[in-house]
């Protein structure tokens, strides 16, 4: 048996390809390339680029027979990292702006209010001068934007819990590169 049938026999097992399947499809494999190499011709010449490739040929030969799903075409397999590398990045960029925000306080919203001084009304903050005169004033401050600062820190935590998530399984499905 050779080295390549091997191969392909193995790569069927890891996708899941039953087992009397698989036998059929090594042993026409086989048959295959000792025709071929009975007549002369090399298993290059016969599998094209795929002789140098057995887990790939493997895997497309059982998506063209139905066994399992068809791999992702090309273009979309490379659009997909950039399209996952930009949210990561977006969720961080998010991240980060909302825990500036937050440790910041900004921005905040000033209440200022002015009345005549009368007995009873809270007296002003320390430092703070009241000018002479029948109006006093109080000051408030307040950071409004804190509730949204809050659930945009959440929601960027869970998409950037989310991104690793998808980063995980995505080197998970992928199979390993063979050397060169």
């Amino acid at each position: 048996m050779s080295d390549f049938v091997e191969q392909c026999r193995l790569e069927w097992r890891r996708l899941g390809v039953p087992d009397p399947l698989a036998e059929e499809m090594a042993a026409d494999l086989a048959a295959d390339l000792g025709d071929a190499e009975a007549d002369g011709v090399s298993a290059e010449e016969l599998l094209g680029s795929s002789a140098s490739d057995p887990r790939s040929f493997a895997a497309s030969w059982a998506a063209e027979r139905g066994i399992v799903p068809a791999p992702p075409s090309r273009g979309s397999a490379r659009r997909r990292p950039f399209v996952l590398a930009a949210f990561t990045a977006v969720a961080a960029l998010t991240l980060i702006v909302a825990a500036l925000l937050l440790l910041t306080g900004e921005p905040t919203v000033s209440l200022v209010a002015s009345g005549a001084a009368r007995p009873g009304l809270p007296s002003p903050p320390p430092g703070f001068v009241v000018p002479p005169g029948a109006h006093r004033q109080v000051v408030l401050h307040a950071n409004t934007s804190a509730p949204i600062e809050w659930l945009l820190l959440f929601l960027a935590a869970v998409a950037l819990a989310f991104a690793a998530w998808l980063w995980v399984g995505r080197s998970r499905r992928q199979p390993p590169h063979a050397a060169a």
